[in-house]
């Protein structure tokens, strides 16, 4: 079977086409997260109540995720990728000329939906079209995407709510966004091994319960959920703390701040790689040690420390995430993307209520209340790490009998 290898002309084409995609979701998808203090402002609402233009995105996207992992089993991989990026492009434009803080959730909700399209369908293709042998490798440069995108998205609607206006923010990003994904048609190699079937919900339905009887997927997915609502909480409102005094730091400053995401960038490569070579057990474990880490560190009031800590917190997360989703489905002996879609409706769910229930432990205890939630989440996260493990050597024994 011709599967594609690292290090020939395939791979790279692919893996630049996937980076696109990533590129494009994640940095529409977060595009609002640095805003969050200027909607609290500007629409006179709460700290969780501005945290809505990104949850419920995310919250739609969960469960759009279920619906597109199957769809993507009967249509085929790339065409829903391609709908899935042309229309989260033309809805970020369309977000520039929202009238009210209602019209822009309504726009999020829209933008939720078709984000759906990319993220399961991505790894389900991965998993297809990559030689095992080169398939870390290949995950980890496609979420490296995903936190280039985060990061890109971030600093351009930062920076120019500082310059000119958020709305030319949506603007600059939409239409950047919709020559990538033109892009991606052209770059990305259509489907080798992808075997099309009848959409057959009763049949997906079964599928689906397959998948949640599988307790490693299950823990998977906790892992995903526990991640995702740490990393989101972090992000969400570390931003509030920084304006405040001592800080007092700009919209510009503070955007900018998400560079850290090139660290992570590269995490998800090297611990894909690394989960290679030395096992994704011993490698989840490391990152989720340096995620908890990195939290602890933003305890002082030092601005260097916290900068730090976001930076390691980062590092350990998008390395974990990348070993994590990886997983799934390599565990998943059939329906592929429809297992790939419940890890990330765990992990988006995870992302619009622990983004959520993270702003009231702000709006109540300040810094230190949403750093104990980040750790309580992060320990949560240990456990089921520990239990897999805890699974594989019960069968590695079973095997022995």
């Amino acid at each position: 079977m011709d599967y594609i290898k690292k290090g020939t002309k395939a791979f790279t084409m692919t893996n630049i086409a996937l980076f696109s995609a990533g590129f494009i979701t994640f940095a529409n998808l977060y595009v609002t997260q640095p805003l969050l203090p200027q909607f609290s402002k500007d629409y006179n609402v709460s700290p969780a109540t501005a945290s809505l233009s990104l949850s419920a995105a995310t919250s739609v996207l969960a469960f759009s995720l279920i619906l597109f992992g199957s769809l993507s089993e009967a249509w085929g991989r790339k065409k829903l990728m391609t709908i899935s990026i042309f229309a989260a492009s033309f809805l970020t434009f369309a977000l520039a000329f929202a009238p009210n803080f209602e019209a822009i959730l309504v726009l999020r909700i829209l933008q939720g939906f078709v984000f759906a399209g990319v993220p399961a369908i991505a790894m389900a293709y991965l998993g297809e079209e990559m030689d095992p042998t080169s398939f870390g490798a290949a995950m980890g440069l496609y979420i490296s995407g995903n936190a280039v995108g985060g990061l890109s998205g971030r600093i351009i609607i930062g920076t120019m709510s500082d310059l000119y206006s958020w709305q030319i923010g949506m603007i600059v990003l939409g239409v950047l966004s919709i020559i990538i994904s033109c892009y991606f048609v052209w770059a990305l190699p259509e489907s080798k091994h992808f075997n099309p079937r009848p959409l057959q919900f009763k049949l997906l339905s079964k599928t689906l319960f397959q998948h949640i009887k599988n307790k490693k997927l299950v823990l998977l997915f906790g892992i995903g959920f526990t991640l995702m609502g740490s990393f989101v909480t972090m992000y969400n409102y570390i931003g509030f703390k920084l304006v405040e005094p001592p800080y007092l730091l700009s919209m510009t400053i503070i955007s900018w701040l998400f560079i850290v995401y090139l660290v992570g960038s590269w995490s998800s490569a090297w611990f894909g790689s690394l989960s290679d070579t030395y096992g994704r057990q011993k490698v989840l474990y490391s990152g989720i040690l340096i995620m908890l880490t990195g939290a602890l560190l933003t305890f002082p009031v030092s601005l260097t420390l916290k900068i730090i800590g976001l930076i390691i917190f980062t590092f350990g997360f998008f390395g974990s995430h990348s070993i994590a989703s990886g997983w799934v489905s390599q565990l998943a002996e059939n329906d592929k993307a429809q297992a790939s879609s419940l890890y990330l409706f765990a992990y988006y769910m995870g992302s619009s209520i622990g983004g959520t229930i993270g702003g009231l432990f702000w709006s109540k205890y300040g810094w230190i209340g949403t750093v104990t939630f980040m750790v309580s989440s992060l320990l949560i996260t240990l456990i089921f790490a520990v239990l897999i493990h805890y699974l594989y050597l019960n069968n590695k024994k079973m095997q022995d009998i």
